[in-house]
């Protein structure tokens, strides 16, 4: 086993970042072109928000489980783990600008108004605002002019982002279905595991 990750990692370190980027954004042309002929349904806005919404909770997914598999499988992805991060914020924001422009038609004052009423609504702009200043500071300029450990405690507002995102997905649902309180147990172990972790060192 252990043979098997160290080859992993061996193999990871020459797989460029931008292949990354390439690979992980290939939904988005082929989402649209579903949305434009017809592969969506009829009423193609609210599959296509949904489809966005989905990956960006899967790859903040993703990023959470970076630490737990270099800690207990020795599974170094770190290098990837920013990439991550702003590839999710990505799908954070189309998932945001087809509410605005498809679903809500950029009406300012029906879109503040669900924001206030629609609790799922709420909670998902708060957890768009979490995630601002993770991308925002995920360069290298902004790690040196914050200093590494100042850097890594702003950047924990990742388990704060994932947790509104969990959230946001169980109350958009009408009723309780298995998939999103799936997300939600699969978020919660993540964190526990950080936790327990914690405790033992």
């Amino acid at each position: 086993m252990t043979a098997v990750i160290n080859s992993l990692n061996t193999v990871l370190r020459w797989v460029p970042i931008w292949l990354l980027y390439i690979l992980c954004l290939l939904p988005v042309p082929w989402l649209l072109y579903l949305a434009l002929t017809g592969g969506l349904g009829r009423e193609p806005i609210k599959p296509l928000e949904h489809e966005l919404g989905e990956i960006a909770l899967q790859l903040l997914i993703v990023g959470l489980c970076i630490t737990p598999l270099r800690q207990y499988f020795g599974l170094n992805l770190l290098r990837f783990r920013r990439a991550i991060g702003l590839l999710a914020f990505i799908y954070v924001t189309l998932h945001l600008i087809v509410w605005v422009v498809l679903d809500m038609s950029l009406l300012g004052a029906q879109m503040w108004a669900d924001i206030w009423k629609r609790p799922y609504i709420t909670i998902g702009m708060a957890g768009f605002v979490t995630l601002l200043p993770l991308a925002i500071t995920s360069n290298n300029l902004s790690l040196r002019k914050l200093g590494a450990a100042k850097w890594r405690q702003l950047h924990k507002l990742t388990y704060v982002a994932v947790l509104l995102g969990g959230i946001h997905y169980i109350w958009l649902v009408k009723g309780l279905q298995l998939e999103p309180l799936l997300y939600m147990a699969v978020i919660l172990g993540l964190l526990a595991l950080r936790v327990v972790k914690r405790t033992r060192a």
